[in-house]
Formats: C-alpha cells, structure tokens, sequence
C-alpha cells in the first residue's frame, strides 16, 4: 500500500492509469486509527490500487484542495480523476466486510465509465 503526502499531489505523482482506492487519514483521529486495519485489508483483494494520504498535519493543503471535512475520507481516482468519495461518517459502525463492499461496489461502477 503506498503511501501518499502533499508532495505526491503536487507533483502530479498520483495522475497515474488505473483506478485508486484513498482513504484520507489523521493520526490523531480515533476513527482513522480504528479504520486504518480495515482500509488496509482491501489491498491486492481487487483489481485497483490503494494509497493512504497522511492529513496529520492540520496545515496540509489537501484538506482545501479535496473539500474534506471528516476524516477518514475514502476516494476514488481513475486516471488521476476523483470518480467517487464518502466521508467517515458513513464508514462509523462498519465491518472490514461492509467497507470492502461498498468500496468495491463504487469501484466497478467507476471502472464501467472508462
């Protein structure tokens, strides 16, 4: 699973082919703590990548860039294009098993427009 800063933005390292699976994480969020194992279960079990983006930092620019507001926020970029995103208020209470699903769900549906 890569690991993805501000830097990686910026430089346009994430307009990459393919279909991408981000959550958008804080170390200091609780959620994202417990989210973080459950995120990280999904990789290599379909056909698109994974990448966690480290919001820690409050002065990161990619909380404006994306509009976020809660985190953990889970996107998907096909292309280097954001195709589909929900915040961290719809992932409280869900298994590995649910956020898998509904991540795949949104990724065929994503993958079907190209």
């Amino acid at each position: 699973m890569e690991r993805w800063t501000d830097e990686d933005f910026a430089q346009d390292r994430v307009q990459r082919s393919g279909l991408w699976a981000v959550a958008f994480l804080a170390d200091w969020c609780p959620f994202c703590r417990a989210f973080r194992p459950e995120f990280e279960a999904i990789e290599g079990r379909h056909p698109f990548s994974t990448a966690i983006v480290d919001l820690t930092s409050e002065e990161s620019l990619l909380w404006e860039t994306f509009r976020i507001e809660v985190v953990p926020t889970v996107a998907l970029f096909r292309d280097g294009h954001l195709v589909w995103r929900r915040d961290g208020r719809q992932f409280r209470g869900l298994g590995a098993a649910d956020i898998d699903a509904l991540i795949s769900a949104a990724s065929a549906s994503a993958a079907g427009g190209r």
